[in-house]
């Protein structure tokens, strides 16, 4: 059987796959991933007890474990990245990034050098091969835990050496196959926090980490320019925000614009929201290349817990994207992945630049 680095974050996700696959006779090698250094601090999947859990993991399934530092690669890009594009008026993904750049980048890496032959994750998708030999990345199997919408940058290479042993499951069946393996991780919540921000706090991070972003005496003012409140920083607003505006006008006032070079927020009316398309850019498609030169038809979505939508998907000969909606979206929030869809295949994303009405 090939030999498999399995990525455990300390979930039961993550905790399941890797003991099915020893299970299943893979030559496992359970790797921890230490992205960030804040000892003693909890924070989701990088924390003291995620390394503890997912090492007794390892010692009740008996396979080989190891704690993997990459750091200085999650530093470099997923970090440098957050505060990059918050510094442009963008709202970062920086799990979709950490895919990209070190699940799939980083750790890949690493399997080769140590000669090993795949990588597996317990994220909820599925990588299927199809009667031409092409690799397909399909939804998970539970759509309520589907996580597609976050691996949409994996391409041929990617998933030619991949393995998502949960991606078939539903969640109540990978808690049931944790409590059969007697892991400890069975009734373990579901980890919702940015991992590099102790306690999910993304604003107190920037605030922490970032502080040429705090600039004190922003405005924020509504579609005729008059300024109806102060911030200390457009990092702490994205496109269709309510709460915590500070203005009173009367009627409910939504982020419609970041304007990060002059640190302003634009504020107006929900109906300023709803756009006609978007265009993005840093454009992945998992087959190599767009299903046609020319516009098509497919599904997007443009968040990651929101719904599909119909569009017209027309590719560029830059790498970017122009998406038109069948039916005009709101909150389209530059920053965000767009991800194609046929059906419950995904075709490919990018990042949205900008959105049109």
């Amino acid at each position: 059987m090939p030999s498999v680095l399995v990525a455990m974050s300390g979930g039961v996700d993550s905790s399941v796959a890797a003991c099915l696959l020893h299970e299943q006779g893979y030559a496992v090698l359970g790797s921890h991933l230490s992205l960030v250094h804040l000892e003693g601090v909890e924070h989701g999947c990088c924390g003291p007890s995620a390394r503890r859990d997912a090492a007794e993991t390892a010692r009740i399934a008996g396979f080989p474990f190891e704690i993997c530092d990459l750091s200085d690669e999650f530093e470099r890009t997923v970090i440098a990245d957050f505060i990059g594009e918050l510094g442009s008026g963008r709202t970062p993904n920086p799990c979709a990034r950490c895919n990209g750049e070190i699940k799939f980048g980083a750790f890949l890496r690493r399997a080769d050098r140590l000669g090993i032959d795949l990588v597996a994750t317990g994220h909820y998708v599925r990588a299927v091969r199809d009667d031409r030999g092409s690799w397909q990345l399909w939804r998970g199997a539970d759509r309520a835990k589907d996580q597609s919408y976050m691996l949409h940058m994996l391409g041929q290479r990617e998933l030619s050496r991949a393995l998502f042993p949960v991606g078939g499951l539903i969640k109540t069946d990978t808690r049931a196959i944790a409590e059969r393996f007697g892991l400890p991780v069975a009734t373990k919540p579901d980890s919702q926090e940015l991992c590099f921000a102790p306690a999910g706090d993304a604003g107190g991070f920037v605030r922490s980490s970032a502080g040429s972003l705090v600039r004190e005496g922003g405005e924020v003012v509504d579609p005729e320019g008059r300024v109806l409140a102060e911030h200390d920083g457009t990092f702490a607003f994205t496109v269709g925000q309510r709460r915590g505006l500070r203005v009173a006008t009367g009627s409910p006032m939504y982020v419609t614009e970041l304007d990060a070079a002059s640190n302003r927020v634009v504020v107006g009316p929900r109906e300023l929201l709803t756009k006609r398309g978007l265009v993005a850019d840093r454009v992945s498609w998992v087959a190599g290349g767009p299903p046609d030169e020319g516009p098509f038809e497919a599904d997007v979505r443009i968040r990651y817990r929101g719904s599909e939508v119909p569009a017209v998907i027309s590719p560029g000969t830059d790498a970017t994207i122009e998406v038109e909606f069948r039916s005009p979206q709101r909150s389209v929030a530059p920053g965000q992945s767009v991800v194609v869809y046929d059906r419950d295949r995904i075709l490919g994303g990018a990042r949205i630049v900008h959105a049109f009405r």
